[in-house]
C-alpha cells in the first residue's frame, strides 16, 4: 500500500532563545529538518514526503536545499494557524488507498526500525502511536497539594503517528478543539482505539538549548 508522511515544521524555536525556527538550527553542519527527512527516506525510499512548512519559511528552506546539496524528493505544504490545520492542509496533499504517519520536524532521531514498525501495525490496526515509559517518579497535582501516581500507567508519547488515510482524513474532518493535542486524539474523538507500540528513547524533541546538546552528543 502507498505510503506517506506529514513532516510537520512549524515551530517559531522561542525556547531555544534565538530568533531562527529550531527546525533550521545547525545540527553537525545541517539544518534539523534535513536529518529528520533522511530517516522517513532511510525506511523507504518509495515514501512520499509531504513538509509541512510555514509560507513565509518555504524559500529559506528552498535555499538551506541549494546549499546543502539536499535532494531528497518532497513536496511542501502550507502550515496553518495551529498544529491542527497544518496537518489538514498537508493531508490535502494525500491520495487513498494510502498508509499515512505525520511527524515533527525536530525529531530528527526516530530509529528505522519504529517507522517501520507504526507502517506494517497501521495496515491492520489503522491507527499506531509509537510511546516510551515514564522513568521518573509522576507527581499528580491536587487541590491539597500532590500525590505520587503509579507511572506504570503512563507513556510518553512520540511520533511518527501512523493511520490509515481514510480514517484520518475522517478524522480531520471535525471542527478544530483544543482537546486535540495530537494526531491521535483526533482519531479518538470519532471513538477510534489507538494502537501502542514501543518508541526509541533517543527520538527527542528538540525544544531547548539543551536538547540541541544531546543532539549534537547522539550524533
Amino acid at each position: 500500500m502507498k505510503k506517506y508522511v506529514l513532516i510537520v515544521a512549524g515551530g517559531k524555536g522561542l525556547r531555544m532563545g534565538g530568533e531562527q525556527p529550531k527546525q533550521f538550527l545547525p545540527l553537525k553542519g545541517r539544518p534539523v529538518l534535513m536529518h529528520t527527512l533522511e530517516q522517513f527516506y532511510r525506511s523507504d525510499v518509495a515514501m512520499e514526503i509531504i513538509l509541512v512548512l510555514p509560507y513565509e519559511q518555504q524559500n529559506y528552506w528552498k535555499q538551506l536545499c541549494e546549499e546543502h546539496h539536499f535532494t531528497i524528493k518532497h513536496r511542501v505544504a502550507d502550515g496553518g494557524e495551529s498544529r491542527f490545520h497544518s496537518v489538514k492542509n498537508g493531508l490535502s496533499l494525500i491520495e487513498t488507498p494510502s498508509i499515512v504517519g505525520v511527524h515533527d520536524g525536530v525529531r530528527p532521531f526516530v530509529s528505522v526500525d519504529v517507522i517501520n514498525r507504526c507502517y506494517e501495525l497501521a495496515v491492520t490496526k489503522k491507527a499506531v502511536v509509537p510511546v516510551v515509559d515514564v522513568v521518573d517518579t509522576v507527581r499528580h497535582i491536587t487541590n491539597n497539594g500532590s500525590e505520587t501516581v503509579d507511572r506504570s500507567a503512563y507513556k510518553l508519547v512520540q511520533t511518527p503517528q501512523v493511520f490509515n488515510a481514510d480514517l484520518l482524513l475522517k478524522g480531520y474532518e471535525q471542527p478544530y478543539s483544543s482537546a486535540f493535542t495530537d494526531d491521535a486524539s483526533v482519531v479518538e474523538a470519532m471513538g477510534v482505539k489507538v494502537t501502542l507500540t514501543p518508541g526509541n528513547r533517543e527520538n527527542i524533541k528538540l525544544t531547548t538549548p539543551f536538547d540541541l546538546k544531546v543532539a549534537e552528543a547522539l550524533l
